[in-house]
């Protein structure tokens, strides 16, 4: 993705303005995530998670767990002996940590701060990886990509749950229209962080989606590779093996 796509300008990195911008918006960030998608984003996880239900891989790495919702709705599909959630937004892991303890999933779910493109994991530690709607915020892809790659299992999976550009008529049209200006006005109401949301749409349109991603992931040495797309092309699944 292109790192001159930021959340803010000024001299800051992408990284630490991701950071910056997911701490400003940690609070409201669940309830704009199921308003602004009317839900629908729910049904996304699900179906992402349930990629993995043929391996039931039994510890997990969640690469930019944010407020833990992908995780936590693993664990009640998959039902693993363990998950690891890393984020680079403290506020963001603050409001998971509140989560797992409200819930008592302390000895399965454990999230820490953590950098996509410098995990701090040994290599082949994981069964299966997990993103959802975090790998077009990472300011190198590849890297982040490939230091995944390092720190699954042979055999395991990827599942990485992203938005993606719809090309039909009027899904297009009507997409660009709620992502460029609807999506940022309500978006700066509740968070108090209009660019926030207006990047959200930047973002989008610069993510190499479809068959540019999974051609990506081959380069680094994801096999089997898969792109699912989901409602009219708004949003995509994509799937791969080390």
């Amino acid at each position: 993705m292109n790192p001159q796509i930021t959340p803010y300008s000024g001299t800051e990195t992408k990284k630490e303005q991701v950071a910056s911008m997911f701490n400003n918006i940690s609070g409201t960030y669940d309830f704009l995530n199921h308003f602004l998608s009317l839900g629908i984003d729910i049904i996304w996880r699900k179906k992402a998670i349930k990629e993995l239900l043929p391996s039931r891989p039994q510890k997990i790495l969640d690469v930019a767990t944010g407020t833990g919702d992908f995780a936590l709705e693993s664990i009640k599909i998959l039902k693993p002996q363990q998950i690891i959630g890393v984020d680079i937004s403290e506020g963001m892991l603050e409001v998971a940590k509140k989560k797992i303890a409200e819930r008592n999933l302390g000895d399965v779910f454990s999230v820490q701060k953590g950098d996509s493109e410098g995990l701090h994991f040994e290599n082949d530690a994981f069964d299966a990886i997990t993103v959802a709607f975090g790998v077009r915020n990472y300011e190198n892809l590849e890297k982040g990509l490939a230091d995944m790659f390092r720190v699954l299992k042979p055999g395991g999976k990827v599942v990485i749950l992203e938005f993606s550009k719809p090309r039909v008529f009027p899904v297009k049209q009507l997409y660009h229209f709620y992502f460029k200006y609807a999506t940022p006005f309500f978006g700066g109401l509740f968070s108090k962080d209009k660019k926030a949301y207006a990047y959200l749409e930047e973002s989008v349109q610069a993510f190499p989606d479809g068959k540019d991603f999974t051609a990506l992931m081959e380069k680094i040495g994801y096999q089997h590779t898969k792109h699912r797309s989901l409602t009219f092309g708004i949003s995509a699944i994509y799937t791969g093996i080390k």
